[in-house]
């Protein structure tokens, strides 16, 4: 997506990103996670768990912004986001 203006503040603030941990053989597949992703980090993978679903992965690790939704949304608990180091968590962001 390809923005006309940019922040005033761009260069001082570090977005925040964050590393998405699957626990595969948890996931059901059921998806919530990829279509609900904002910046499309996760897809579908085409081998299968041990309960017979195709889990998801995060095929785009590197765009993760860390914003926790997939995390929220997993009925099966599945996910886990952990901030990068060297910038801002979500928590941080929140609270100023």
């Amino acid at each position: 997506m390809k923005y006309w203006r940019k922040a005033f503040d761009q260069d001082k603030i570090k977005s925040s990103r964050g590393q998405i941990e699957i626990i595969k053989d948890r996931c059901k597949g059921c998806r919530f996670c990829i279509e609900f992703c904002p910046k499309h980090v996760l897809e579908e993978s085409g081998e299968f768990n041990i309960k017979g679903y195709h889990p998801a992965y995060a095929a785009r690790p590197e765009e993760c912004a860390d914003c926790g939704l997939c995390e929220l949304i997993c009925p099966e608990f599945a996910i886990h986001v952990t901030p990068l180091e060297g910038t801002e968590s979500k928590e941080e962001v929140r609270h100023g």
